[in-house]
């Protein structure tokens, strides 16, 4: 009798200790796999966080300022000069010329290096000689033959207002444009055309990475451009780094200039 109250009680108690091993067995692996998933998900994240802060320093070293601070880019003086095709293609007002026998309407943008003492050559006394070129002999008509000549040599100027405007340019003509604005505006006053001064070679090699970056952020996949992307960083990171030591003062003047931070140069770059 005895006996048999004693195995059963240490059944009861085998079975109560199975049951309560099994149930905190169950409960600590449903925990473990929740601080497992919780721990994956903190890995992922955590490697989307670095991602994000090497775009973010890549994007640094390219653009030359921090996410967010485009005004000092739109407030420089290279990206005043430089002409964007959404500004091209804008509608701006045409300038007018004004004159008794008609007006010519002269496109906001000339190309191929018209400058303003070419378009007032071209576009204001150039049709003066050549209508006074075509009335050769003094009469009672004179008049009338003058304003007939000048009507019809300002409708050639319309005409060719129309054909030197930069729309009609290809990309390399807009290229070739802005190379030559660029030039104009960090060459020294006394050479006009200085290429091999260290400003006028930063700048051109900032409008031609901001246009390679513009194409990698739609054809992210070019591995060869983005190649030469990180060429052309750290090649105008030397041609800077050679101008402070040549002259800090010219340096420190040109990077407000280019849209520059002077972190964005110096140090090791990440693009």
């Amino acid at each position: 009798m005895f006996r048999s109250c004693l195995t059963n009680a240490s059944h009861a108690v085998a079975s109560s200790s199975r049951s309560s091993l099994h149930t905190s067995a169950v409960l600590n692996a449903h925990l473990t796999s929740k601080q497992v998933r919780h721990e994956k998900i903190s890995k992922v994240q955590a490697r989307i966080n670095r991602k994000l802060a090497v775009d973010a320093q890549r994007e640094y070293a390219v653009l030359g300022h921090r996410p967010g601070q485009d005004h000092k880019w739109r407030s420089c003086a290279l990206a005043k000069a430089v002409i964007t095709e959404d500004v091209l293609y804008s509608d701006s007002v045409p300038e007018i010329i004004h004159s008794v026998e008609g007006d010519i309407e002269l496109p906001s943008h000339l190309s191929f290096g018209i400058n303003e003492r070419s378009k007032e050559l071209l576009f204001e006394v150039l049709p003066q000689l050549s209508a006074q070129k075509g009335v050769t002999k003094f009469s009672e008509n004179v008049v009338s033959e003058m304003q007939e000549a000048m009507g019809k040599e300002n409708a050639k100027a319309n005409m060719f207002a129309k054909v030197v405007d930069l729309r009609n340019a290809n990309a390399k003509g807009l290229a070739f444009e802005n190379r030559r604005r660029c030039i104009t505006l960090f060459s020294p006053p006394g050479n006009p055309y200085d290429t091999g001064r260290p400003e006028v070679q930063a700048a051109l090699l900032t409008i031609q990475i901001r246009g390679l970056w513009k194409h990698l952020l739609t054809f992210r996949k070019d591995i060869d451009n983005r190649r030469g992307l990180r060429q052309l960083v750290h090649e105008r990171a030397k041609i800077l780094k050679y101008l402070k030591r040549l002259d800090r003062d010219r340096y420190e003047a040109v990077l407000p200039r280019l849209g520059l931070d002077a972190a964005s140069v110096e140090g090791e770059l990440v693009v």
